[in-house]
């Protein structure tokens, strides 16, 4: 599993509404993607949940590098490129996967946290304390499902949740679901990645 995201940040006055109706139109294009176990289509909106910005910032869990690769190289990028020009894409290896209670709800709200992995701790210990973690995010109430993943390049651990509600005490930044694509996610390997 590879996590992937890259967020866009729009003026302060910047109607999202206009994200929506994007979102709406074209966020069917990925139902079918081969090798995406799942894209959430995510927005914040300034001054909602806390967020200090407007954002559409959608997360991805690929199931494949060939399906990464293809949307990334094949032209599904592209077109978000033409839009709004090209963002960073943040990357992550998988760590962990797993299925929350309210795996077949509808997914309305995401939350991230990302923490940064201490110089001169175990790293096992650090990864194993990822993959508990994400264990206990999918058992909440509410939870469809959470995954853990960690980027070597900036020594970052980065925790995603999706949920049928928002959380009563989220840790983390809030962003609301548009969409859901979700073509392979039952093909995503459950629990430890390694």
């Amino acid at each position: 599993m590879h996590a992937m995201q890259y967020e866009r940040t729009l003026p302060a006055d910047y109607d999202m509404d206009v994200v929506r109706a994007r979102v709406a139109r074209l966020g069917h294009l990925l139902d079918d993607w081969a090798g995406l176990g799942l894209k959430a289509y995510l927005i914040r909106e300034r001054g909602v949940h806390g967020s200090p910005v407007n954002q559409y910032a959608p997360f991805y869990l690929w199931r494949t590098m060939e399906g990464m690769n293809s949307f990334l190289w094949g032209g599904g990028f592209q077109g978000l490129s033409d839009d709004f020009g090209r963002p960073v894409v943040r990357q992550w290896t998988g760590l962990a996967y797993e299925e929350g209670g309210a795996v077949a709800g509808h997914a309305r709200v995401a939350v991230r946290r990302s923490t940064t992995v201490p110089e001169g701790v175990v790293l096992s210990d650090v990864v194993g304390d990822a993959v508990r973690e994400a264990g206990r995010l999918a058992a909440e109430d509410g939870a469809v499902c959470a995954a853990a993943a960690v980027d070597t390049a900036r020594w970052e651990l980065v925790h995603f949740s999706l949920r049928v509600d928002h959380p009563p005490k989220a840790e983390g930044e809030v962003f609301e679901v548009l969409h859901l694509s979700a073509p392979e996610r039952e093909l995503l390997p459950r629990g430890r990645q390694w």
